[in-house]
């Protein structure tokens, strides 16, 4: 009799320590959902709140998925494309090169190193296509603020805003599509670009329309003259240093061949 008795309290015991397992592991569910819910309405409500965020969380996962991207790619394929080195020392740019770079480093908050190698390919490129390196560098600021993973409404990608579709030929050669977001990729396609226009043109002015129709900036009534001021500013800079070799900008409709990417 005392050993039935013993067995039932057991009984009772272990279903209600059961019970109270069970109830306790539903709330602590019941919690846990109503927190993540709390989490994922925060992160939202922050995002909405601090679009520089959205920016930041958009370069970090694309710089992830480049690369990821790379480690999946044959050596010999990533040699094929420009030089995938978009950091150089201010130190060894000559002045007016370093000057340049200085101020666009300090006005786009942007760190001097990558800045310098953009100068530096600025230069390279504008004395190949005959295109003034500032006026490069002007387009390059208006359409992105230096910003390499920056993407358009109407499909422009990368520094310079170029449209894949349209210079998917370009492209290719540099490994497609997201080669449009290798800086220095972007930076060569976006400038033949700009020479074909100014090729076609009587005024730079009619050519930088012409670009800003191609990138998505034709309802900016203001385009023409931020990028002009740019370019102003900075050819301004450079100032009192020799630079040679490079036509000046406003020598729109001059037929010069295009310069190999």
């Amino acid at each position: 009799m005392k050993s039935h008795l013993n067995l039932s309290e057991f009984w009772r015991s272990f279903t209600t320590l059961s019970g109270d397992v069970r109830e306790g592991f539903v709330e602590i569910t019941r919690h846990s959902l109503a927190l993540l819910g709390m989490a994922v309405v925060a992160v939202a409500l922050t995002f909405f709140a601090r679009p520089g965020l959205q920016v930041y969380a958009s370069e970090t996962l694309m710089s992830w998925l480049e690369m990821r991207q790379a480690e999946t790619l044959d050596i010999d394929i990533l040699l094929e494309g420009a030089s995938r080195s978009t950091a150089t020392s201010v130190k060894s740019l000559p002045k007016d090169q370093m000057a340049v770079t200085q101020w666009l480093s300090r006005k786009y908050k942007v760190s001097p190193e990558p800045v310098g190698a953009l100068v530096s390919e600025a230069w390279s490129v504008g004395e190949r296509s005959q295109i003034a390196p500032t006026l490069i560098l002007a387009v390059m600021a208006i359409e992105s603020r230096f910003n390499p993973f920056a993407s358009g409404s109407q499909g422009g990608m990368g520094l310079m805003q170029i449209e894949p579709n349209a210079h998917s030929q370009a492209l290719t050669p540099f490994g497609g599509r997201l080669a449009a977001f290798d800086p220095l990729t972007n930076l060569r396609v976006g400038t033949r670009h700009l020479q074909f226009l100014i090729q076609q043109s009587s005024t730079v002015e009619d050519a930088l329309r012409l670009y800003a129709a191609d990138s998505g900036q034709a309802r900016d009534e203001t385009y023409i003259d931020r990028v002009l001021s740019e370019q102003k500013q900075l050819d301004k800079i450079t100032q009192g240093f020799k630079t040679a070799g490079v036509a000046p900008s406003h020598s729109g409709g001059t037929k010069t061949t295009q310069f190999p990417l």
